[in-house]
């Protein structure tokens, strides 16, 4: 198995640079009335596009790194509109098959008093019909992390059998494999969903998870114990929101990040550029540390920024922060700093 350090001299054909992250799973169209107006009595929504892989992938791009989104689209104005809107973030869209047979996938939300709800109109969908067969595109050859994410299994048998094909047969050559737990109690009933995610976590090489994941899935939110539970990995990353994040690596000493304060705008997609930011680390060399920090800079961006793919400011500034000594982070406040950066 892979340790945790992605190779960075593997042979692929001459031509383009090679990727370096392959990011698999499905993006779908979001249709949002107003805000606050209720689904039932729009009049009009506004169209976007979602999607936890290739929302890594896109932050990825941003952050200077050559990645791909991995998936399947329908032959519709719909698919058309997702690749593009990809394609816009500097992500790769060439490993993206369209699949004259089945729609695109859908997901609509509905503003009320006690919060948004989501409607999912994904099954059958295009990207629900990816299989292990998926990853043996030869553009992926050389990839230095394959991102694969708990949402995939749940989408269909096929796109299990992908995944489990993903972390066991290792069909991508020397890449570390990235798994972000991202349980979708909409999709699958933490008491399905429990075993399944924990058996895939566990055969990856490097794990994201929540503290509140974690608990709702299998009991626990301490990250002791959540190590515990996943032996497998090098490195598993338990997240506990606005507080922090802990990185427990094999035989190694926990290490607690805080995050800093941040005004939040929208929490959605955080834990999407949290992954992205951890995972730009990675293939730069950083350290354990400098990795968690990034991911919180990078998650920062999104929690103070509208919609799943907020601007990013030049390296420089991310290189500031990851570099401060311990005494400038751990009270490091970026309220009302970000919108100047």
């Amino acid at each position: 198995m892979p340790t945790d350090s992605p190779p960075d001299d593997a042979t692929v054909p001459a031509g383009p640079a090679p990727i370096e992250v392959a990011a698999v799973g499905e993006t779908m169209v979001v249709l949002c009335p107003a805000p606050g107006e209720p689904l039932e009595h729009a009049d009009r929504v506004a169209v976007s596009v979602g999607g936890a892989e290739s929302n890594v992938a896109g932050y990825l791009a941003r952050l200077g790194h050559r990645a791909a989104w991995v998936s399947r689209v329908g032959d519709d104005p719909f698919g058309r509109a997702v690749v593009r809107h990809v394609a816009a973030t500097g992500v790769r869209v060439d490993q993206v098959s369209v699949d004259p047979a089945a729609p695109t996938g859908l997901y609509v939300k509905d503003p009320g008093p006690e919060g948004t709800a989501v409607h999912y109109y994904r099954a059958g969908s295009a990207a629900s019909r990816m299989d292990p067969g998926t990853l043996a595109a030869p553009g992926l050859a050389g990839a230095r992390v394959l991102h694969l994410s708990g949402i995939t299994p749940v989408l269909s048998a096929s796109c299990r059998a992908l995944v489990e094909h993903a972390v066991t047969d290792r069909p991508l050559a020397g890449a570390l494999v990235s798994f972000d737990v991202n349980h979708r109690g909409r999709l699958w009933p933490a008491e399905q969903a429990a075993g399944v995610l924990r058996d895939l976590a566990d055969r990856s090489d490097l794990v994201f998870v929540g503290q509140d994941e974690a608990e709702t899935l299998w009991g626990t939110a301490d990250p002791l114990a959540v190590r515990r539970l996943l032996p497998g990995p090098e490195t598993v990353v338990v997240k506990d929101g606005a507080v922090g994040a802990t990185a427990l690596r094999r035989d190694a000493e926990p290490i607690f990040v805080s995050a800093p304060l941040v005004t939040v705008v929208e929490p959605v997609g955080a834990g999407d550029a949290f992954a992205a930011g951890y995972l730009a680390g990675l293939l730069r060399g950083l350290d354990p540390v400098r990795r968690l920090r990034l991911g919180h800079l990078v998650a920062a961006q999104a929690l103070t920024s509208s919609g799943d793919n907020a601007p990013i400011p030049p390296w420089a500034w991310f290189e500031r922060l990851v570099d401060a000594p311990v005494e400038a982070w751990s009270p490091l406040d970026l309220t009302g700093a970000l919108a100047t950066t």
